[in-house]
Order: structure tokens, then C-alpha cells, then sequence
């Protein structure tokens, strides 16, 4: 099964660097918000992602106009229609997403492959929205931040998911990897799959080690930059986890933990106070300029 034609719904963060990645190796991509304006919005940041890689010498002006040309933004969910990959990269929200995949269920092709980029939402959850005959081709499709350059993602199989599917999503994940190597001789793609249970490989690890920083410094153990050090020198991690935590955004750290904790039911991965507490106030790390640290605007 080859797909050639790309829909990504959701032009955020996320949505916008899946955009970028599959309209890189040739795939026509359609970018989808409900207010266009947002989708416009994430076109033009590929188009700035672009032409910094320009600036670098990591590609050539007619590679970034070439790509550009195969990315249109759209207000319109009817465009879904000659899909033959569906992407979701909205909110980590599960009313939202299931509302979403309704909707998309409604307009794409019988045959398209849909994939959501959940961090840490059950996929068999996200499934049930659509209707009994489209859930095998239903897959966990989790990228991470920021997209063309973490060139990480999880593949997550539910109950229902069957081997054509994933087999579709394999050779798309080859297909960026072949790419990679070719032209900018950086870090391989690489796929890992991982059971349909909360917060999948990554976040299932990540977000306790996150928590229990953002307890030791709600105790008092060290400051926010001492934390960081430490992890960055003695753990070798290339970014302490209060800083990571304000580049993923709080809110979002907050969603995932709360899934976690429902889902699993372990003490381990509740929210921390002082999150819930920066996130009630506003303060949600890079995007909004503070969190556990403050940044320029």
C-alpha cells in the first residue's frame, strides 16, 4: 500500500513538523484547522523551518520551494477526502479527539489509514469513535517535539489494529529514514512500538522522573537551576527535566500525568501540586515565558 496523499489535522506545534517531514519526502500534505487562519499560521512556520535549513546549507532554495509547494493549509474537513493518511495532532484531550475522529470518519476514504499522535491516550479509546469497519486501520502514531529533528516515533497497535496497517506505517517510517540518510546524512528515523497502555514507552518513563523533580523543588531540595545541573551533568541528560518539562509545555506535562494516573491507577504518576498550581495561574513554561524557569519574550 503506498500512500502519496497526507492529512494532518492540527497545525500546532506537533501537527505542523508532521506536516514538514512528510511534505520533505514527496507526500502531498493537507494542514487542517477549523479557524484557517491557524492553518495558515502553520504552513508559515514550516515555510520559516525551511528556509533556516536553507540559511544552514541543509538544503537548497528549490528543495524548500519544492516542499512548500506540497503543503496547503484548509478550514475544511471535506478535504480529507483523497487522504490515504490521517493524522491527528490536536489537544491532548479525549472528548476533542473523539469528537474529531467522528467527524474524519465521516469524510475520508473507506480505505485511509488513521493515526493519532496521542502522548498517552489509549488508542483502543480513540478508536471507538470511529465506526467497527474503519478501527483496524486505526493506529497510535506518537512523534515527538520537535518533529524533524527528535526523528522518534512510537508506533502503538490496539486490539483492533491489523498488519496491513501497520505494515503501511512501517514503510512510511522507512520512507523518512531512506530520506534522512540521503540528503542530510543527520540521526536515522527509528520506530518503536509500544502496547496501547497510557502514556505508551516514552511518556510512561518520562513523566514520573519529571513529577519527582518538580516535588524536590516544591520541598525545597534545590533550586530549579540546581535540579537542572544536576541532571544535565550527573545523569548526562542534554536538558535538565524542569527545563524539558517548560519546553513540552506545563499544560501538557499536566495532561499526560492526569492520564497516567486514571489509567494506571499508581501514586507514582499523579500531578504534582506546584504543577496544577503554574498551570492554573497561566505560567505553562516557554509559550507563555514562565514556568519553572522565565524566558525572554
Amino acid at each position: 500500500m503506498t500512500i502519496d496523499r497526507v492529512f494532518v489535522a492540527g497545525a500546532g506545534l506537533m501537527g505542523h513538523g508532521i506536516a514538514q517531514v512528510y511534505a520533505v519526502i514527496g507526500k502531498q500534505v493537507t494542514l487542517y484547522e477549523p479557524d484557517l487562519a491557524r492553518a495558515v499560521a502553520g504552513r508559515e512556520r514550516i515555510a520559516g523551518n525551511l528556509e533556516r535549513a536553507v540559511a544552514k546549507g541543509q538544503l537548497d532554495a528549490a528543495a524548500r520551494d519544492e516542499t512548500l509547494a506540497r503543503v496547503r493549509s484548509t478550514n475544511r474537513l471535506a478535504d480529507v477526502s483523497d487522504a490515504g493518511l490521517v493524522i491527528e495532532a490536536v489537544f491532548e484531550d479525549l472528548g476533542v479527539k473523539l469528537a474529531l475522529w467522528s467527524e474524519l470518519d465521516q469524510h475520508a476514504p473507506s480505505a485511509a489509514v488513521f493515526a493519532s499522535n496521542t502522548s498517552s491516550i489509549a488508542i483502543a479509546d480513540l478508536a471507538a469513535a470511529v465506526s467497527e469497519a474503519r478501527r483496524p486501520q486505526f493506529v497510535g502514531l506518537h512523534f515527538f517535539s520537535p518533529v524533524p529533528v527528535m526523528r522518534l516515533v512510537e508506533l502503538i497497535r490496539s486490539v483492533d489494529t491489523d498488519d496491513a496497517t501497520e505494515a503501511a506505517i512501517r514503510a512510511l517510517v522507512a520512507e523518512l529514514e531512506a530520506h534522512g540518510r540521503e540528503r542530510d546524512g543527520a540521526k536515522p528515523w527509528v520506530m518503536i512500538v509500544s502496547a496501547d497502555r497510557p502514556g505508551f514507552i516514552v511518556n510512561r518513563i518520562l513523566m514520573p522522573f519529571l513529577a519527582e523533580a518538580m516535588r524536590a523543588l516544591a520541598e525545597g531540595l534545590g533550586s530549579a537551576d540546581d535540579i537542572d545541573t544536576g541532571a544535565k551533568r550527573g545523569l548526562n541528560h542534554p536538558m535538565g527535566p524542569l527545563e524539558l518539562a517548560d519546553f513540552i509545555g506545563l499544560d501538557v506535562c499536566l495532561g499526560v500525568m492526569r492520564v497516567l494516573h486514571t489509567g494506571l491507577g499508581d501514586e507514582r504518576f499523579a500531578p504534582p501540586r506546584l504543577l496544577e498550581e503554574l498551570v492554573a495561574a497561566g505560567h505553562l513554561g516557554q509559550k507563555s515565558s514562565r514556568g519553572f524557569h522565565t524566558y525572554p519574550r
